[in-house]
């Protein structure tokens, strides 16, 4: 790197636009969204899709519910074009969808993008050519005034072609390729040339496609120049202002969101955000990000696994696991801290009486994706007590006490630690049960046992396996658990008294048990927790204090 990078490189100008309106404006709702996956997105990849991969992805924009999807660059090639005219042909687009195909500004090309149309009910066609300085110096070596020329004359070629189809109910989209680091009276002046060639009017507006093509500059830049753009733009009622931002920078999501602050009406992007060199604005963020914000975007995301799964196998790309909303570990918290605010959220939640969503760490409810919440918090060596009982409760149902907790996080700790490595849901609850849940080695088991008296004055009477052998004990208390604590008392068990008991039921109907946690002082002054699970909750508590005794 350069000590002195101004030496080569220069800082995007500012706007002048003193009185910009967007900054105290809000999005109250949703813009037209179009697809380009099938366009931007698979001239991106590696390997293309193929015409399978290519009707696949299509169903899916559909379900998700893409209104506007651009399916290819007939012109590229046969692959392209057949896909395209077979997809016209075959009758498998919605009559709510419109498709698109992208066209540069060349006599041949444009024609051959209206014939892949050819017998489409509706269908928009895409012009476009680059305006920027870089562009016309460097790349095509021409004036202004014949750039200009360029997209005036394909927009002859539009009309015309339209003219000679009839039957479908064509549309037009022009876009000043490489706007974001154009001239912004050029590209408006080039726009204008566009509209007086096709006449647009308020009920059938052209769409002007105001591209970042390389993300260049912050973005309230960008916010800037599409306010600039809408109050400059002759005949503003007859046009669609449609968003196409790149990642370059790595903000092209909030790029769109201020230029829709910004009086933009459409958004052009691909699922999780492929495309070119960095990748598209990514619709799947930008439309969550309004979900979050109370405004549904009108489109589906509720099984966003299901999403990722086509995605990814058309694409032949993973969703990276940190990546908003659809990663694997966006829901997920390892750190103890945010374990136990995650887990005290959800208790909250369910103790409301609205639905207004308030867990700390996740901004959006996993559930109305489609994600379960079992994944939400996992555990490693940097886990918390709050962390490990939130496993314990999902996937056995055992609302762990909180000095329990603290308790049984040691042991994990301590596993964690020497694994080196994440503890999954079974590792954790085979530690469990070997900590805390009768196993052959333990010195008492129990086998069976009675209980009789009055209130007040209760005797336990039990057969009991003590160090191998089955016994019969007794003791008298003033209720059960402290019967059997009497009665461990005077069969060489340990001394115990009760600091703390609980117990609640796991499970619902006729299948339901019992979990009962009791916390003692042993004789020596330590704590000891046993803990009993059984489908009589009398039983579950004698259960529990054996177990607390052979910890002792």
């Amino acid at each position: 790197m350069l000590t002195d990078p101004s030496t080569k490189y220069r800082p995007f100008p500012p706007i002048d636009l003193p009185d910009r309106q967007w900054p105290s404006r809000t999005i109250t709702r949703p813009p037209r969204w179009l697809s380009t996956d099938m366009r931007d997105g698979n001239q991106a990849l590696i390997d293309p899709m193929d015409s399978e991969k290519k009707q696949r992805f299509f169903d899916l924009l559909v379900k998700v519910g893409l209104k506007e999807i651009e399916v290819g660059f007939p012109s590229a090639g046969a692959t392209e074009f057949d896909f395209i005219s077979g997809l016209v042909r075959s009758g498998r687009i919605p009559d709510d969808v419109t498709v698109q195909v992208l066209t540069q500004s060349r006599r041949d090309l444009i024609e051959t993008s209206f014939e892949s149309l050819r017998g489409a009910k509706r269908a928009i066609v895409h012009l476009y050519n680059a305006v920027s300085p870089a562009w016309r110096k460097i790349v095509f070596g021409m004036t202004r005034d014949e750039v200009r020329q360029i997209a005036i004359d394909g927009a002859k070629i539009l009309r015309d072609q339209a003219a000679a189809q009839p039957d479908t109910d064509w549309h037009f989209e022009y876009s000043p390729e490489t706007f974001s680091t154009a001239e912004l009276d050029f590209s408006i002046e080039v726009c204008a040339a566009v509209m007086e060639v096709l006449q647009p009017t308020a009920e059938k507006p052209i769409i002007f496609n105001l591209p970042a093509t390389v993300e260049a500059a912050m973005p309230n830049i960008y916010a800037d120049q599409i306010e600039y753009f809408g109050r400059h733009i002759p005949n503003r009622d007859r046009c669609v202002i449609s968003l196409h931002t790149h990642n370059d920078r790595g903000t092209g999501v909030a790029a769109s969101e201020l230029g829709l602050l910004a009086g933009a009406d459409r958004v052009e992007g691909c699922l999780f955000g492929n495309g070119e060199r960095t990748g598209n604005v990514d619709l799947v963020t930008l439309a969550l990000n309004m979900y979050t914000q109370g405004l549904h975007p009108g489109l589906d995301f509720s099984d966003i696994d299901a999403v990722i799964n086509t995605v990814t196998y058309c694409n032949a790309l993973p969703v990276h696991p940190r990546h908003p909303y659809a990663g694997e570990l966006v829901f997920t918290a390892f750190s103890g801290s945010h374990q136990d605010a995650i887990k005290k959220g959800f208790a909250a939640q369910e103790a409301k009486n609205d639905d207004l969503w308030e867990v700390p760490y996740l901004p959006i409810d996993p559930a109305d994706l489609g994600r379960s919440y079992e994944a939400v918090i996992r555990v490693n060596s940097q886990s918390g007590k709050g962390g490990v009982a939130w496993v314990i409760e999902q996937d056995k149902g055992l609302k762990l006490p909180k000095r329990l907790q603290a308790d049984f996080s040691r042991h994990v700790q301590r596993l964690a630690d020497e694994t080196s490595r994440e503890l999954n849901a079974d590792d954790i609850w085979g530690l469990f049960e070997s900590t805390y849940l009768p196993s052959p080695a333990d010195r008492f088991m129990l086998v069976d046992y009675e209980e009789s008296g009055t209130v007040g004055n209760r005797v336990f009477v039990g057969k009991v396996t003590i160090d191998g052998e089955t016994r019969s004990i007794s003791g008298r208390g003033n209720g059960l658990i402290s019967g059997v604590i009497a009665a461990l008392a005077d069969s060489t068990g340990p001394n115990l008294s009760v600091v703390d008991y609980s117990e609640h039921a796991i499970g619902v109907g006729t299948d339901v048990q019992a979990a009962a946690y009791v916390e003692c002082r042993a004789g020596d002054g330590r704590t000891v927790f046993g803990i009993g699970i059984d489908a009589d909750v009398a039983t579950a508590s004698v259960r529990a204090v054996l177990s607390a005794a052979n910890r002792a």
